[in-house]
């Protein structure tokens, strides 16, 4: 007899107003009484002292604490195995990289990673794989998932605009992804979860159907990263990344490869999203009223991307994951999202 398939979800997940005032909060009822802190760069001066004070007022020790810029894979291993030998946690505060390096030493050492976001910008935070440069390239290695996640909508909200327009990207992208999984499926070259599927649909679906009147509504900042939190949750049930990237973060990957100053990536996912919608013939007026409505579009249409390296990327896309069956491993699809590139209306306004 066959038994259900065990997975992780974190066992702490608090979204909302004033969370970061409360971690010492969270630490002491999850028993982390010592812990390791990282924060992004210049983030110890913005968000320092809050932190500090919330743990020490809980009786939780801060064994190290410092700001850290690095995804060098060697620097990583280095920070992991210096680490006291009785932290009971370790707690990244930032942006991609501190949470990368953060959920890949606690992974080393086999300890509980706590993910504290401050910007929106992709679902990274709450993934099981961390972004590092191996060997002087950038590649996506395993890692845990994040034990807890902690995400305060008030440090998000003061954030630039354009990290909630990334994640927003990210966030659209579940539609395509979700498609290219059962088309790779189709083809036997992966196997649906069904499960993971139905989490990652509802994630978006959850989404889009948000109401809201700005970008910074706490509903809608809320939904965002609860959603971003589910699709992490996706990717764990289905052991791959496959419920929540698909031929629209290949392109983004190519367009890193190509570029000597990459976009954002959910920036550079959300226009790739439209993109393969279209392609896909699968709620592309969905994508698009998303991308209109939420201001993303206009803001695409000040950054100079370009068509051509779109096309670029369109062909470099199959060889990012070789072992993926997309659509755009099929040359009659990447010629198509090429002739969208070219021809639609509105690409035609925000790519030059």
């Amino acid at each position: 007899m066959n038994q259900a398939a065990s997975i992780s979800i974190p066992a702490i997940l608090k979204v909302g107003n004033k969370a970061l005032d409360n971690i010492g909060n969270y630490m002491k009822e999850a028993d982390f009484g010592q812990v390791v802190i990282y924060f992004g760069n210049g983030l110890i001066d913005l968000f320092g002292t809050k932190v500090m004070d919330s743990l020490k007022n809980e009786g939780i020790e801060v064994l190290e604490y410092r700001e850290i810029d690095t995804v060098d894979i060697d620097d990583i291993i280095k920070m992991a195995f210096s680490m006291p030998n009785k932290v009971k946690a370790v707690i990244s505060i930032g942006g991609g990289k501190v949470i990368d390096a953060g959920k890949y030493a606690a992974f080393l050492k086999n300890i509980p990673f706590i993910s504290v976001p401050t910007s929106s910008s992709s679902d990274g935070f709450s993934s099981a794989s961390a972004s590092l440069i191996v060997d002087g390239r950038r590649n996506s290695v395993p890692a845990a998932l994040a034990y807890g996640i902690i995400v305060d909508t008030d440090v998000i909200r003061t954030a630039p605009e354009k990290f909630i327009y990334s994640g927003i990207g990210d966030m659209i992208s579940k539609i395509t992804a979700i498609y290219d999984w059962v088309y790779e499926a189709g083809h036997g070259v992966s196997q649906l979860n069904d499960f993971a599927v139905m989490i990652a649909k509802k994630a978006v679906n959850s989404f889009v159907r948000t109401p809201y009147e700005s970008i910074k509504d706490e509903v809608f900042l809320k939904e965002l990263l609860d959603s971003l939190s589910m699709s992490g949750i996706a990717n764990e049930i289905a052991g791959s990344s496959a419920p929540t990237s698909g031929s629209e973060h290949l392109i983004s990957h190519a367009l890193d490869k190509l570029l000597e100053m990459p976009q954002l990536h959910g920036i550079q996912v959300g226009v790739a999203t439209y993109i393969m919608s279209i392609v896909h013939n699968h709620r592309y007026k969905r994508v698009n009223a998303v991308l209109t409505e939420t201001g993303f579009w206009d803001y695409v249409a000040t950054l100079g991307m370009k068509k051509e390296d779109f096309i670029k990327a369109i062909d470099l896309a199959p060889s990012i994951k070789p072992h993926r069956y997309t659509y755009l491993h099929e040359e009659k699809y990447r010629e198509a999202a090429k002739r969208v590139v070219l021809e639609d209306e509105i690409l035609n306004k925000v790519l030059v």
